[in-house]
């Protein structure tokens, strides 16, 4: 079965970045075929020099999820940035329209881990965004939705590796039943499994996916 982990977040979150870091990562150090799939909105923008309509997001939802289907044939990891959660949320946030979370938020259930980047890097413009002042509205509307629909999600933070680091700590779990001892990545996953125990527990609450267990990572040895 194919592993799909998913990269949420409003923008200028590093959600591409990370999706490039975890896709060169794992092919350096697994032998794992792995794919990314981009953001179709942002495709879609550049092709047609605008932002969509409230009538075309469905099909820009739609056509992200089929390229995932369609990465997902010849790939054992599927690494998405991002899935159609993000236009559903932009569709309510921008055209006050919530039609499109039902089909959202089940292909977000089919998802083996959720990444949700954190607000803590610097702004950049690209000629898409909309600006800092919609990042938190943007990360409300999400959270809420993951959370009313009963999804789990870990909180990534950081800059760098430590980002990459705090989504290998977040996905080992997933991961390691997955390599041999040939991998690279193998033996550093199970020896920080170890160290969390094979139960963890946040002292917050009991939910093991939750964001407290990415600070808790920070403290293990590095992959």
């Amino acid at each position: 079965m194919t592993l799909h982990i998913a990269l949420v977040g409003a923008e200028s979150t590093g959600k591409s970045q990370l999706g490039l870091a975890l896709l060169d990562h794992l092919n350096a150090q697994t032998r794992l075929r792995c794919a990314l799939v981009g953001e179709y909105l942002r495709e879609w923008c550049d092709r047609e020099g605008r932002t969509p309509r409230s009538a075309e997001q469905r099909a820009i939802a739609q056509e992200q999820w089929r390229r995932a289907e369609a990465a997902a044939v010849a790939h054992d990891v599927v690494i998405h940035d991002t899935t159609p959660l993000m236009t559903a949320v932009y569709s309510e946030q921008l055209f006050d329209d919530a039609s499109l979370y039902p089909f959202a938020l089940d292909v977000q259930a089919r998802m083996d881990a959720t990444l949700l980047m954190a607000l803590d890097l610097p702004w950049v413009a690209d000629g898409q965004r909309d600006g800092p002042h919609a990042q938190q509205p943007t990360d409300r509307l999400l959270r809420r939705a993951l959370r009313d629909a009963g999804l789990g999600y870990s909180l990534v933070s950081g800059t760098g590796p430590e980002r990459l680091q705090q989504a290998l700590n977040a996905l080992g779990p997933l991961l390691r039943p997955r390599l041999g001892r040939e991998d690279g990545l193998f033996g550093r996953l199970l020896q920080r499994g170890e160290q969390l125990g094979g139960d963890w527990r946040c002292e917050l609450c009991d939910d093991p996916d939750c964001e407290h267990a990415s600070r808790t990572a920070e403290r293990l040895p590095r992959a």
